[in-house]
């Protein structure tokens, strides 16, 4: 018989059912996923420093709002664009070597995630490089769970323009009213905005005093996101 025919003799008490607002996630990355940002900011800083010059932390935060970054301050102090190509070379493995021998698990965020999945399909959309991504996630478990990750090399400008999640929608074939995009950082935030796409931004102390005030929510961990993509009729 088919499973679509209503039974004559079916009991009217009908469990509640799941009625899902959000279809589709698409996580930002670092200090979403993973606590690496701070690590980030110390790379930059040491390979400044290998230079005579010491990279101020609150400027640093607010050249990254606006997409800027570790340069900006050694532009500002003369250093010549030949040092700054060496020493962004530095900065990158020196932050490869952080993401392997530093803590930078969030906690409860792979059971949020196998939570997440019973209602949503997710995604990440990241500003890392494919090399440092992929050093992250060599033996994670996050990857399952997400139909496709966007990196760095994967759109041409990157946040706060609205390129990588209007790319990520496309990806997806989603619309922006049934999407959510998961952010720490004012710059991301700022980029989902520009795409038309409801942000909630998940606790970060290293980006806490960025303006949030154009986020749809405010969470302190990825497992509230439950009670924003679905709720019970």
């Amino acid at each position: 018989m088919d499973g679509a025919l209503i039974r004559p003799h079916a009991s009217p008490q009908l469990p509640e059912r799941t009625k899902t607002l959000k279809e589709y996630i698409l996580f930002d990355h670092d200090g979403v996923l993973v606590d690496t940002e701070f690590w980030y900011y110390k790379a930059g800083e040491r390979a400044l420093a290998d230079v005579g010059l010491t990279l101020d932390k609150d400027q640093y935060l607010r050249d990254m709002n606006q997409g800027l970054g570790t340069w900006t301050q050694a532009r500002a102090a003369g250093i010549d664009e030949q040092t700054i190509s060496r020493q962004r070379v530095a900065r990158d493995d020196y932050y490869q070597e952080y993401l392997r021998t530093e803590a930078i698990e969030i906690e409860g965020v792979v059971e949020a995630l196998a939570e997440l999945s019973k209602y949503v399909r997710m995604a990440i959309v990241t500003t890392a490089k494919r090399r440092d991504f992929e050093v992250i996630h060599e033996e994670r478990q996050m990857r399952k769970f997400m139909d496709f990750v966007l990196v760095r090399e994967d759109y041409k400008l990157a946040k706060p323009h609205p390129e990588p999640y209007l790319t990520g929608l496309k990806r997806f074939g989603a619309t922006k009213e049934e999407t959510l995009v998961v952010e720490d950082s004012a710059r991301g935030l700022a980029s989902a905005v520009a795409a038309g796409i409801d942000c909630a931004i998940v606790y970060n102390d290293f980006t806490k005093p960025h303006d949030f005030s154009q986020a749809s929510h405010r969470i302190e961990a990825l497992i509230e996101l439950k009670d924003i993509v679905r709720h019970v009729n």
